[in-house]
């Protein structure tokens, strides 16, 4: 996703709560959630004058804070991601290049590629105590009439956190959502995230003005939800998301990756992403093909509720030479990897939005999706679309794309070259003129 420089086009007030990116110093890399969240701050906050501020959470309650310390910790947060590293530089990308240049040593563990966290980690802690207790500004001093942007719905289940909205009936609140899966699909999260969702989204219902979604699919799900609320009229922004400038430049495969048959798949290590099935699948292509089995590379941090899959990452013998798991890559790193990848695999069971999908597609790479709504709605045709529990189906459709003149996949790749969502300025003006009707 671009990232904007200006203040919205609108001379309203805009309080941008940064209080969950402010605690994403201590993750190796951004995921989904935080790519739209970094973008939009910065889109509200750079270069923004006296009526552009930010919110965050401290140990005494919600304050604010000047648009120029927030832009300053979000700016060093990136830094430690290496968002703008040359991919030559990614040591998360280095190591995995080398992890594909030689066989597994022990065959009854499977390679794990992660950065090395601890001093980053230890100097993030340091910057993240002093916002803690930076005491900033209290609500009272946030303008009359003004918009209060939360991405993220961090704390919004907390009611000592979403007090001060009560106390300030004249804010504006826009909450971008993101997804309801944790209303949906309760049985993909831990017990303690399945309740905390639903409240999020109440309180949603409750304080919103208005909600952005990334697509149609979602918004007519939160409709039905905003309804069942007892709210029948809540304003709903429909912006798709955009992938970030990187992954629309035509680059070329890493010269060390040319030569390399391999398969990307992208996000967090959970139940709803899938990975189980694609392990089964690549199993039984090492039974068929033995060393000349395609490679898949798992792109992503673990999550929870995975010890089944982490289990036949790390011991099974069948898939120690052909599966890699990475963590930390950089998203200039993501898109040198794909560059070379026969292409992304999307298995999930449910998806709020999928940004994988359309950076993929964007940097005009195949995909192979689940047959979700929401992936037909942003990508047309361009991806091959499956059950995610047609396990037979997955293993014909990556066996042919493995292939070295594969038509199905050169079909793919044809149609993902007319895929587009409007971009980053669609987005950002769509986001701007439903925050300045509130």
């Amino acid at each position: 996703m671009t990232r904007a420089t200006t203040q919205g086009a609108f001379d309203r007030p805009v309080i941008y709560d940064i209080t969950r990116l402010i605690t994403r110093a201590l993750n190796p890399n951004p995921n989904g959630i935080d790519r739209v969240d970094f973008a939009l701050a910065r889109h509200f906050l750079a270069g923004a004058g006296p009526e552009r501020n930010a919110l965050f959470c401290s140990l005494v309650g919600p304050r604010v804070a000047p648009a120029h310390l927030a832009m300053q910790a979000i700016e060093e947060i990136e830094s430690c991601w290496r968002e703008s590293v040359d991919p030559a530089r990614d040591p998360a990308l280095e190591r995995l290049v080398g992890a594909f240049e030689k066989p597994a040593t022990d065959s009854s563990k499977a390679r794990r590629i992660a950065r090395p966290q601890f001093d980053r980690a230890r100097q993030n802690w340091r910057d993240l105590r002093r916002w803690a207790f930076n005491l900033g500004s209290t609500v009272e001093r946030i303008p009359h009439g003004a918009a209060y942007v939360n991405v993220s719905q961090f704390l919004l289940d907390k009611p000592w956190f979403t007090g001060w909205l009560t106390q300030r009936p004249d804010i504006r609140p826009a909450f971008f959502v993101h997804d309801l899966l944790t209303i949906d699909h309760p049985e993909f999260f831990w017990k303690d995230e399945a309740k905390k969702g639903p409240r999020r989204l109440s309180a949603i219902v409750r304080f919103g003005a208005g909600a952005i979604v990334g697509s149609e699919v979602l918004a007519k799900r939160l409709r039905a939800f905003s309804l069942a609320q007892g709210r029948a009229e809540l304003p709903i922004c429909v912006a798709p998301l955009p992938a970030a400038a990187v992954f629309e430049q035509r680059i070329q495969p890493d010269p060390r990756l040319g030569d390399k048959n391999y398969f990307v798949v992208c996000g967090t290590i959970e139940p709803r992403k899938n990975h189980m099935m694609l392990l089964n699948v690549w199993r039984r292509l090492v039974e068929r093909r033995g060393a000349a089995a395609p490679k898949l590379v798992i792109v992503g941090k673990r999550g929870w509720l995975n010890q089944n899959v982490i289990d036949m990452v790390s011991r099974s013998p069948a898939l120690s030479a052909t599966v890699v798991e990475v963590s930390g890559l950089s998203t200039p790193g993501l898109r040198s990897l794909l560059a070379g990848a026969r292409a992304l695999l999307m298995p999930s069971f449910a998806e709020g939005y999928g940004l994988p999908v359309a950076e993929a597609l964007a940097a005009n790479v195949p995909v192979i999706a689940s047959d979700l709504d929401v992936f037909r709605e942003f990508g047309g045709d361009a991806p091959v679309y499956l059950d995610p529990l047609d396990g037979a189906g997955w293993l014909m459709a990556i066996e042919s794309f493995a292939e070295a003149d594969s038509p199905l996949r050169e079909d793919a790749l044809a149609r993902a070259a007319y895929v587009s969502n409007g971009g980053s300025e669609a987005f950002f003006s769509a986001v701007d003129e439903f925050v300045a009707r509130l």
